[in-house]
């Protein structure tokens, strides 16, 4: 099992050159991954400066060299498809092949959200998703779907890994049409229940999605026992970390990941 610290890029020691710093930290305490939840208003609080996550993992990549990074989870729909496989892509390079995008329909309360019902952020977040990873292949990509329309569009260059940059997929897994979108792609990075009522994943429920999913599929959890998880074949846990002032932060990450 792998370990991994996700964080905002939101407030004290969180820009780029600060996350670019814990990023060293988290490496040297021997975690292997930190991921960035993608806001441009945290959670829409103003009151805390909050930085692009993209220029973000840009400054972790070059600060470290061995942990992977990425984002859980960039709210597909509040960006374009192109501009996030573009962007993707030029962080695999930079990071030597250790980019995850995690993905997701995004908060009801983003304030730069489309202004539009579930079903069709997650209509978007679908067409999106096969799009980027057609703009991966290097080909010509022409497509007519309901949100996005391109005729002939290429990009050329194309990611480190093969065959593309692990695609995770959040949301609650209990919804059936989550789950369906969670098996189709890489990873799981999903929850259990709303974010009003969470529930507590089990290692059953890694089991069920394991089982579901593709060879190579991934399930990353938080919380209960790290043990459980990983006898169940979670390939990851996680700790998030709140927005907290850098010096417990960083003593959070200092103390390492859960041994098993």
């Amino acid at each position: 099992m792998k370990f991994s610290v996700t964080v905002g890029a939101v407030g004290e020691g969180r820009d780029p050159r600060g996350l670019a710093e814990l990023g060293r930290v988290v490496e040297d305490a021997g975690w292997d991954a930190l991921f960035l939840e993608d806001y441009l208003v945290y959670q829409g609080d103003v009151s805390r400066p909050t930085y692009d996550p993209w220029i973000c993992l840009a400054a972790i990549a070059t600060a470290t060299e061995r942990i992977r990074i990425g984002t859980t989870v960039t709210p597909l729909p509040r960006r374009r498809p192109w501009q996030v496989a573009a962007e993707c892509m030029a962080l695999d390079h930079l990071s030597g092949g250790r980019m995850i995008l995690g993905v997701g329909i995004g908060d009801p309360g983003d304030p730069f959200m489309p202004g539009t019902e579930p079903r069709v952020l997650a209509e978007m977040l679908d067409e999106g998703l096969e799009l980027i990873d057609r703009l991966w292949t290097g080909q010509p990509v022409s497509v007519a779907g309901k949100h996005y329309r391109v005729d002939g569009v290429q990009l050329t260059a194309r990611p480190v890994q093969r065959p593309r940059v692990p695609i995770w997929v959040g949301g609650n897994f209990l919804v059936p049409a989550v789950r369906r979108r969670i098996v189709r792609w890489d990873g799981s990075c999903a929850y259990k229940g709303t974010t009003a009522v969470p529930q507590q994943t089990t290692p059953q429920d890694v089991r069920d999605l394991l089982a579901e999913g593709r060879p190579g599929f991934e399930v990353k959890v938080s919380g209960g026992d790290p043990g459980a998880f990983a006898e169940a074949g979670a390939a990851w846990w996680g700790r998030w970390i709140p927005p907290l002032p850098v010096a417990e932060t960083v003593a959070i990450v200092r103390q390492g990941p859960p041994t098993i």
